[in-house]
């Protein structure tokens, strides 16, 4: 007797979230392994006086976080969490990293035991002994085997269909070798390594860099500048993951999509260095900005950025780190000089100004 399709819940509706939902509706017709129809958790909105999930499940379109790209009819908007999750046995998550402990809590027994998960969050937490991944988080909570998937991949040019490569990080990679099934497409193209949590440090810390290179930007510092921060910023990367990952950690992994070329497409194209830019720029909020650049979503750099300063403070790691102004408000936080290229470079630094207007 042949196996039950898997049903395939996808927990988030953002911009990623949108185009990840379009590849895995498409995929799903054409593979009997898995169920049909899948099931996008959305966060109720009105657009223009509509429901959204009325909008995506009538029009086949997210025309607040992925206008202009048609997502397959297949793809089901369900607002209510509970219902959207309800028997699935692929779950795949794409929300902001600081909503994910509700989001476990609200869902957890409500999933087969042997379901399985991904995660595309791009964000670290804190946790009692320092560092916590989203990914143990979720498995902690919901007892559930959890992939991870990062990579070079601007969202809206995912939905175009044009070429890109990915990187699945999987602890059992027989369970990545499915999620790749569920996602390869002839132009995303994915690799799937065992060294999970490297490639999920590199999908979280990245975003910090680029908010440096949206500095240098906005500052008009140079292209030497940026590449300085660019390649400052990997060695950190690298560095932190040494210390902090609880396996070992190889530097293959960093030339994975998952490392040097997320890091180059964010630090170039990705929305934390667009709003840096303007931030440095126009002096308003990171949360006015967000507001009027990203329909409201929220950016990962800054809040990871300020994670990690916590996480190295209470490990004792900051003695070389010049950050305090970043933290106090003291200063001119973002003035072109040594102390700014100091900021920028240092992961530790925090980018905690970044709720403070010039």
């Amino acid at each position: 007797m042949a196996a039950a399709p898997l049903k395939v819940c996808i927990v988030g509706s953002g911009n990623w979230g949108s185009a990840v939902a379009k590849i895995i509706g498409d995929n799903v017709k054409k593979l009997q392994k898995f169920a049909s129809t899948v099931k996008m958790w959305v966060f109720e909105e009105t657009v223009n006086g509509r429901k959204l999930t009325d909008i995506i499940n009538n029009d086949h379109e997210n025309v607040k976080y992925l206008p202009g790209h048609k997502l397959p009819e297949n793809v089901v908007a369900v607002a209510n969490l509970s219902e959207a999750v309800q028997d699935a046995d692929l779950l795949v998550f794409v929300i902001p990293h600081q909503f994910i402990h509700r989001i476990c809590e609200e869902i957890t027994g409500r999933v087969p035991k042997d379901a399985l998960g991904i995660t595309l969050i791009k964000g670290i937490d804190e946790g009692p002994e320092g560092l916590k991944l989203i990914s143990d988080i979720i498995r902690e909570k919901m007892g559930i085997d959890i992939s991870v998937l990062m990579g070079a991949n601007i969202a809206n040019e995912v939905a175009a269909g044009k070429f890109c490569e990915t990187t699945i990080g999987s602890k059992v990679i027989e369970n990545g070798l499915l999620f790749k099934e569920l996602l390869q497409t002839p132009n995303f193209r994915i690799t799937v390594v065992d060294d999970a949590d490297t490639v999920e440090l590199c999908g979280a810390l990245k975003n910090i860099v680029a908010v440096g290179a949206g500095f240098c930007d906005g500052l008009r510092c140079g292209d030497n500048t940026k590449a300085a921060v660019i390649r400052l910023g990997l060695m950190e990367m690298i560095a932190f993951a040494r210390i902090f990952c609880k396996g070992q950690v190889s530097t293959a992994t960093f030339l994975e999509s998952c490392g040097v070329a997320d890091l180059i497409t964010t630090c170039y194209g990705g929305r934390n260095r667009r709003v840096a830019e303007a931030f440095a720029r126009t002096g308003k909020t990171i949360e006015e900005l967000e507001k009027e650049m990203l329909n409201g979503q929220k950016l990962q750099g800054p809040q990871t950025s300020a994670e990690v300063y916590r996480i190295l403070k209470q490990k004792g790691l900051l003695d070389n780190v010049s950050c305090d102004p970043c933290f106090s408000g003291s200063g001119p936080p973002l003035a072109p000089t040594a102390s700014f290229s100091d900021s920028c470079v240092h992961l530790s630094c925090g980018l905690a100004c970044l709720d403070t207007p010039l």
